[in-house]
């Protein structure tokens, strides 16, 4: 109970606690990775480029939980949920995501997946995690309507060249929710620092198999300096520090107000987007930008 008050403590002048500005940092560190993946990708094979990040990602965090925690024994029935949460969570989602990206664009991939903060908190309800309180409720809608405002700004179109990326993004959605709510469900014994490594490195040895036949074909030497660079970034932040960053907001404030922080990811990716790919952003997209940090705040009462 003191480590959450802890948390939820504002610092001065900001109203804003330490979980909801470490999610701010996790909104841009995504919000910037849909547009740096998509240009990593057009020297990359897809499953290649997200089996090498979740391995060298995995490593990584290894690594410093060795160092912070060292070894910690855990029960078998934690180490089969941490199993089957890292291989929904990252090994399905990441085949989802990284197919659904390279065929549909970076901001259908950001809107779309921007409507799991409404599944994780109609899941969460269902199976009795937390209670869907007025506020919350409120604050979902404001947010998924802005992120439609985003959407109608954008002139998107669900073609059917993209359908298939576009469900896959779907999917990811899906398997992100109950990655959350699997998370949640773990309890207060292991840290998210150990719970983020313990699901990465389940999720990798599903990723090297579906990604195989790529690693074996990939001409290394043709990769650029830049994609190696976007490589980089979607590992070492979009991976390690956004995934610690995301499982401590899990432990600390809830699955709900967690995800909630998802409804902003879009207005960040359109904002980068622009210089970066050249997509303008319209009036309609501030509006938008408005409910979604309206429904931000709204879920935090």
């Amino acid at each position: 109970m003191a480590t959450k008050t802890q948390a939820e403590r504002a610092p001065a002048r900001l109203g804003l606690s330490t979980t909801d500005l470490t999610m701010l940092l996790v909104v841009l560190i995504w919000g910037a990775n849909f547009s740096i993946v998509k240009i990593a990708l057009q020297q990359f094979p897809p499953l290649a480029f997200a089996a090498l990040r979740f391995l060298v990602a995995g490593v990584l965090l290894w690594l410093i939980m060795r160092w912070r925690e060292g070894s910690q024994p855990m029960s078998r029935a934690v180490l089969w949920k941490l199993t089957w949460v890292g291989i929904i969570g990252n090994t399905f989602y990441q085949v989802c995501f990284i197919y659904g990206i390279s065929i549909s664009s970076a901001a259908n991939a950001a809107l779309l997946i921007a409507t799991t903060p409404a599944m994780i908190a109609g899941a969460g309800a269902l199976l009795g995690q937390e209670k869907l309180r007025r506020p919350v409720v409120i604050g979902i809608g404001l947010a998924l309507a802005g992120v439609a405002l985003v959407l109608a700004a954008r002139g998107l179109t669900f073609s059917s060249e993209s359908l298939i990326g576009d469900l896959l993004l779907v999917g990811c959605s899906v398997f992100w929710t109950i990655y959350t709510l699997g998370v949640r469900s773990i309890g207060t014994g292991i840290s998210p620092l150990r719970i983020t490594t313990m699901t990465m490195l389940t999720g990798v040895p599903g990723l090297l198999l579906f990604s195989l036949p790529q690693l074996l074909s990939v001409e290394w030497a043709s990769i650029s300096v830049g994609s190696w660079a976007g490589f980089l970034y979607a590992t070492v932040f979009g991976l390690v520090l956004a995934y610690v960053l995301w499982n401590n907001s899990v432990r600390l404030v809830g699955s709900n107000r967690t995800a909630i922080y998802g409804c902003a990811i879009p207005l960040v990716a359109a904002l980068i987007a622009w210089p970066v790919l050249g997509e303008q952003p319209t009036p309609l997209q501030a509006v938008g930008a408005v409910l979604i940090i309206s429904g931000v705040l709204m879920t935090r009462k």
